[in-house]
């Protein structure tokens, strides 16, 4: 655990060299990036370009914090690993348990809830609904029960998966969020949770940008996370958080063009609070910043000799695609350079070995590196070219790369 956050926080420093290069530079470039807004008056925040992972700006982020409702982000993350493993159907029928029913459970008295009733059989799927758009506690409770068997269970998979993630400073002791002994979270976690979220469950992230859901009431709930009636930025989630020990939380993320953000505020004294000043980082990174896909999945970025192979080149490139983050306006201006990992390749080499890195500059700076792999499995030659790509690669050796 503590290598892991030991290299996080190396991880972080990089990036905020890499914007500091950009800021040092701002005379010799020509493309000054705006100051990062200071906000006051919150506790911590973060924001983060949500397919580079890149942190564009930060303020207390690995402070240990209340996560309050934020904690139904990793609730939601586990019931839609359920429903993508086959484990749990948005059809299931789940029965309401004491549990799970505010009446019966004096921890819900004046929480946020879906009003589920004691016996009544509730869907998967408008159980989802519940969990995300009303924030709904006995809805946490429900689903816990039906993926894991009790909420003690469900917790577990939650810290399991919070580790599988990397969220080093997140603990979480219940399954909604209400405040409780040792459950806390950071921003950045939260931020990487979300990060999570979209990329990994799009179906499950979908429900995040609903703004309203009904369910046993005669109007309809709305979505708490105000952003989404807001006409100047396209935000499609993610989640609030309130509670008196937490103050008021948001995990917010909008999309421009290629570029999606994702910006989280903890510690806010109003609703209206994490609103502006999720929004003002927002509007600064998407004014500031944009995404780059200059590799995509399993295309070619170059070929290399390889010795010993039933094929003379091997295709190197990424097996995902890769997204770098750059000053607004500099997309064309980003250029990659290979480095190998050693002189000769060798057959036989399966797909995905790393054999180098791709080095991405800009203005003569590495923003950002990442690994170069084969594209494709080479496997060894008989044993005649074997003799043959030997005696070749002795000459190489001896008197320079001649073959």
């Amino acid at each position: 655990m503590k290598k892991q956050h030991f290299l996080k926080h190396v991880k972080r420093s990089l990036t905020i060299l890499i914007l500091s290069a950009y800021g040092c530079a701002h005379a010799d470039i020509n493309f000054p990036i705006p100051d990062a807004p200071k906000l006051e008056n919150v506790g911590a925040y973060i924001l983060i370009d949500a397919k580079s992972g890149e942190i564009l700006t930060q303020y207390n982020a690995d402070q240990r914090r209340d996560p309050a409702s934020l904690t139904k982000m990793m609730t939601s993350y586990v019931i839609g690993e359920a429903i993508k493993s086959g484990r749990i159907n948005n059809s299931d029928m789940v029965v309401i348990s004491k549990d799970a029913w505010a009446t019966g459970n004096p921890k819900l008295k004046g929480s946020s809830l879906m009003f589920l009733e004691v016996g009544k059989q509730v869907s998967v799927e408008n159980l989802n609904k519940g969990i995300i758009i009303q924030s709904g506690n006995d809805a946490c409770i429900a689903m816990a029960e039906h993926v894991a068997g009790s909420q003690s269970s469900f917790v577990s998979l939650m810290n399991n998966y919070a580790n599988q993630l990397g969220l080093a400073d997140t603990h979480f002791q219940t399954v909604h969020g209400l405040d409780a002994d040792d459950q806390y979270t950071t921003a950045h976690d939260m931020a990487f949770l979300g990060k999570a979220l979209i990329n990994n469950l799009p179906n499950e992230y979908a429900i995040y940008k609903q703004k309203e859901f009904k369910y046993n009431l005669s109007k309809p709930q709305l979505n708490r996370n105000g952003l989404l009636w807001d006409t100047t930025l396209s935000v499609d989630g993610i989640k609030t958080g309130h509670t008196n020990n937490a103050g008021y939380n948001l995990v917010a993320s909008a999309v421009d063009g290629n570029t999606r953000l994702i910006s989280v505020v903890m510690g806010a004294k109003t609703e209206k609070e994490r609103e502006s000043k999720s929004k003002q980082l927002l509007i600064w990174g998407f004014r500031s910043f944009e995404t780059v896909n200059p590799v995509v999945a399993n295309l070619p970025k170059m070929n290399a000799k390889i010795w010993y192979g039933d094929s003379n080149t091997v295709n190197l490139g990424s097996l995902n695609d890769v997204y770098v983050t750059v000053p607004k306006g500099q997309a064309a201006n980003l250029q990659i350079e290979y480095k190998m990992d050693s002189d000769y390749i060798s057959a036989p080499i399966e797909q995905g070995v790393k054999v180098g890195t791709m080095q991405f500059i800009l203005n003569n700076q590495v923003v950002a590196e990442k690994p170069l792999v084969t594209l494709e499995k080479v496997e060894e030659t008989g044993f005649f070219g074997s003799i043959l790509d030997y005696i070749k690669l002795k000459f190489n050796q001896w008197f320079g790369d001649i073959f």
